[in-house]
């Protein structure tokens, strides 16, 4: 028995008994209806993927406009069912009329057995085609959300951050390539995802790559994918970022951490427009949309012989410098209210409320980790604070309380130095713990130790 289920429609009676003792043993259901005007309640109770429709009901009207009426309703409620026409013989144009108005094909009367079961077998199989096609394109919309991060909320009115807002609204318009670069936690990955969801590219991918987590055995075959077999361990062809992220946005994030010489290989991918997979000399066209980010000052790297000129004249089409939080005035505030408001629903604690001393000590704090660090400060008073106000003492800046925001930040690293250490202590020496207390990664975490053993 085929999978299908058919809905035959035709006001002779005896037609509708010959079909359906033709088709029943064939397919999984038959129904037959002698009145069109049920057609649309019957398709509104049961799954369909056949109708077969007769061309003319009234009696002494040939025209066949009525099926043509129907054969249009039908296609309102459902474009992907399949419709079959019968009609007498020597009324092709009749035929021709349906097809072009929508029908899958016709049955001519008399018709032969055998060619009338391959008709509707290859209708059945149209409209499950159609049916396939239509649950991976929605499944494709749903992967897509769910690879593609959630859209976080933009804070800030500050003079700094409106000024990098109506840049990002600008930029986002065009398909120009976007160096992104701040300090550690300043937001650079959120102004790439609002990048992608103002730009002509939004329906489709964002592709996120942390370079500085790539280890350079891995960067080919994460970048543009490999064969199965080109390596010792590829036990299957995988497609690489920059063929995922194709007709969306690849975003490339701590790129001031890729060695030279991957460098000329990235290079050769967003100039030519192509990529090969290892261990393949096929051409795979890419269109992205590249944002690249970084903590590092790419431009003294230049001059210093660490980063190549051309590629950064390719990445630096618009370049987006992100101020620092302490430089953010009284968005340090509306920050800490947002995610204030954040954890009390999450840890249940309704309220909660800041006063004006913490905040000031928030404002004079020189926050070295950014909205992050910040973040994760507001977490730990939440958490921790036994009273509904959360106080000056309840936000844990003890260890950096005698940096003001009026000191020279040339002691930053001094201060990375001394958090990292105060980390690792605080956690056993536990890296991915350590990694964590500060908000980032464990990659960065070994990144940061071996910059201050140099």
């Amino acid at each position: 028995m085929q999978k299908g289920n058919i809905l035959i429609v035709d006001d002779n009676k005896s037609i509708l008994s010959t079909l359906e003792i033709l088709l029943s043993p064939e397919f999984q259901v038959v129904t037959t209806l002698t009145n069109p005007n049920q057609i649309l309640s019957e398709l509104r109770k049961k799954d369909y993927n056949l109708v077969i429709l007769d061309m003319n009901f009234s009696a002494g009207i040939n025209t066949g406009n009525e099926g043509i009426y129907w054969l249009g309703r039908i296609k309102e409620s459902n474009p992907e069912l399949s419709v079959v026409m019968i009609t007498a013989y020597g009324d092709i144009d009749l035929a021709v009329k349906a097809l072009k108005a929508g029908a899958s094909d016709f049955i001519l009367k008399p018709w032969d057995n055998n060619k009338l079961i391959a008709t509707i077998k290859l209708a059945i199989q149209l409209n499950l085609s159609k049916e396939e096609v239509r649950h991976l394109r929605e499944r494709e919309k749903e992967l897509k959300k769910e690879i593609t991060p959630d859209q976080k909320v933009i804070i800030g009115s500050s003079t700094q951050w409106t000024g990098v807002i109506n840049m990002v609204k600008k930029v986002a318009r065009t398909d120009a390539n976007v160096l992104i670069t701040g300090e550690n936690g300043t937001g650079k990955e959120l102004i790439a995802q609002e990048i992608h969801r103002l730009s002509h590219r939004a329906d489709e991918i964002l592709v996120s790559v942390d370079m500085g987590s790539l280890s350079e055995t891995l960067f080919e075959s994460e970048l543009f994918g490999h064969m199965k077999g080109a390596f010792t361990d590829a036990r299957e062809t995988r497609q690489g970022k920059f063929e995922i992220a194709h007709k969306g946005t690849l975003f490339l994030d701590e790129i001031g951490n890729l060695s030279f010489h991957l460098q000329a290989k990235l290079l050769a991918a967003i100039e030519n427009r192509h990529i090969s997979r290892i261990g393949s000399n096929q051409v795979i066209p890419t269109d992205i949309r590249l944002i690249c980010a970084t903590n590092k000052n790419i431009e003294e790297m230049v001059n210093s012989g660490l980063f190549r000129e051309d590629l950064l004249y390719r990445i630096n089409t618009i370049h987006i410098e992100l101020p620092a939080l302490r430089e953010r005035g009284r968005d340090i505030e509306l920050l800490a209210e947002f995610f204030l408001k954040k954890y009390m629903s999450k840890y249940g604690k309704p309220n909660l409320k800041i006063n004006q001393q913490a905040i000031e000590r928030l404002q004079n704090y020189p926050w070295p980790g950014n909205i992050r660090e910040l973040q994760h400060t507001i977490e730990k008073a939440v958490i921790l604070c036994d009273s509904d106000i959360i106080k000056a003492d309840d936000l844990y800046l003890r260890q950096l309380s005698h940096f003001t925001n009026n000191q020279s930040f040339a002691t930053l690293q001094e201060m990375e130095e001394k958090m990292i250490q105060q980390a690792l202590e605080k956690n056993n020496g536990n890296f991915t713990a350590a990694a964590e207390q500060l908000g980032i990664t464990r990659q960065t975490l070994y990144n940061r130790i071996k910059k201050t053993e140099k």
